[in-house]
């Protein structure tokens, strides 16, 4: 995949948001799915194989967060990048969207333009791992991240991390034992600079120390503010 050739599945049970989407990312060369009928994401992802997936959140007969969660549970689409699409606005339904694997959440009404960016932002990264083919080989003290494999291990059994949580430790592991604010850890692996809640760090952070299970202590909380990787002894 290229970003250029990429497939968008946009499922949404509102035809006139489907058709919007749709008629933005095709003017940018992208293939577009649409899909109106959740209940048939699975049937549909899987002859389509997107590379990247707009999900409303509230649907009639299905819940949109069960339904990332469910990709990001499943080693075949795992690292397909999710846009949450919803017009529930509250921070604490962004930190929801986000606890269940979403790289974005954007809310209705919204600018096709922001989407399409944001959209676009999401396939570069897609890109990246396929780059790094000589990647470097990351340790601090039991954790091993690979970059080329784009694979990470602690204790050498494999952690299964999503694309977000993969970049999000090797920034820390690249940048061991130097405190990190939330908002340069907003930039840096999530390429914002503008406005996003920070607790979408802390989220992600606490979903990437459960997962390094005892190697999770090497990941510090700095007098509540910042975080950084220990050396690892």
């Amino acid at each position: 995949m290229t970003e250029e050739t990429a497939k968008i599945l946009v499922v949404d049970d509102e035809e006139d948001v489907t058709e919007l989407v749709a008629y933005h990312m095709e003017a940018n060369g992208w293939l577009v799915e649409t899909l109106t009928e959740p209940a048939r994401i699975l049937e549909v992802s899987r002859r389509f194989s997107p590379d990247l997936i707009v999900l409303d959140v509230m649907m009639p007969g299905v819940d949109g967060l069960q339904l990332c969660r469910m990709f990001k549970a499943d080693p075949l689409t795992r690292d397909v990048p999710i846009i949450l699409l919803t017009a529930r606005a509250e921070e604490e339904d962004r930190v929801q969207g986000f606890e269940t694997g979403a790289d974005d959440y954007v809310c209705k009404p919204f600018s096709p333009r922001e989407l399409t960016l944001r959209v676009r932002r999401l396939l570069r990264r897609r890109e990246k791992p396929g780059e790094e083919e000589d990647g470097r080989v990351l340790e601090v003290g039991s954790v091993r991240l690979d970059e080329g494999r784009h694979e990470v291990r602690v204790n050498g059994e494999r952690v299964d991390l999503t694309a977000t949580e993969f970049r999000l430790l090797r920034l820390l592991m690249e940048r061991r034992g130097r405190v990190q604010t939330r908002e340069q850890l907003l930039v840096n692996v999530w390429n914002y600079d503008e406005d996003m809640e920070t607790r979408t760090v802390d989220t992600h952070v606490r979903r990437l120390r459960d997962k390094l299970g005892t190697a999770a202590e090497l990941i510090e909380t700095i007098r509540g503010v910042w975080y950084r990787m220990s050396g690892g002894g």
